[in-house]
């Protein structure tokens, strides 16, 4: 067993890269507020929380603060577990690297975003970041640190999702721009060079091999304790009929 940090990030399915925020893949469709499916996975989320008391990190979309359903919801979950901490899953879920470099309009939307997350988190917030879906590029770490941020939790050191880590397609040359830019990185779990976060825990084959590392986790820690993090989305709580739970001996 190795000591962990657990992380879940706040999508819902108008985040997604097929919906918004991505250049090529987007729909373009606009919508707002929660969908029924996230509604059901907050609730089931809250009661795997209430019979765990795990300590884990919440990367929030500050975005999502604008409706009133998911502001209460995260509101009651953060005072009723203390050991619940809060970092930025960015402004509105763009893909920031899967555009032309852009370094003003990213410390723009990360500022104001820290801002929006810190003045509702108070001292559960933490100055921690995670780029939406993962796609991070060398230019951003400067402007990350910029903003303010301390650590870094975006690079899955896998070949599958190379594509997201800039030009060069090199999660070395992201992970060498954050040590510059002075951040504190904590890279995503990985087996076997595969990814198995997020919808690694879902897809056929990437499941597998993600509940055979994850099997091996535990205790959860903060990421000062832990040299890797483990995340998954809140969203998969609606899966298997809302029986979904992360694949931890510890949970």
């Amino acid at each position: 067993m190795k000591p962990v940090w657990l992380t879940v990030d706040t999508d819902d399915i108008r985040h997604l890269p097929i919906e918004q925020g991505h250049p090529t893949r987007s729909k373009g469709v606009s919508h707002s507020g929660c969908s029924e499916q996230l509604l059901t996975a907050m609730e089931n989320f809250s009661s795997w929380v209430d019979n765990n008391h795990v300590t884990l990190t919440i990367f929030v979309i500050a975005d999502q603060l604008e409706d009133d359903l998911f502001r209460n919801w995260l509101k009651g979950l953060l005072l009723k577990h203390p050991q619940i901490t809060v970092g930025c899953h960015g402004l509105t879920h763009r893909s920031w690297s899967a555009w032309p470099e852009d370094s003003d309009s990213f410390l723009a939307a990360i500022v104001e975003a820290d801002i929006r997350l810190h003045d509702f988190a108070g001292d559960q917030w933490r100055p921690w970041f995670r780029a939406p879906a993962g796609y991070i590029a060398p230019w951003m770490a400067p402007v990350i640190a910029k903003a303010g941020f301390e650590l870094d939790s975006s690079v899955n050191r896998s070949w599958l999702t190379r594509k997201k880590s800039g030009p060069w397609k090199d999660w070395n040359a992201v992970t060498k721009a954050l040590k510059d830019a002075g951040l504190d990185s904590k890279p995503w779990l990985t087996k076997w060079g595969l990814p198995t976060c997020g919808p690694a825990l879902s897809i056929p084959f990437l499941a597998w091999n993600a509940r055979r590392a994850w099997s091996k986790l535990g205790p959860a820690v903060g990421p000062e304790d832990a040299e890797e993090t483990g995340y998954w989305h809140l969203l998969d709580h609606n899966r298997k009929n809302g029986k979904w739970k992360p694949p931890l001996t510890l949970a």
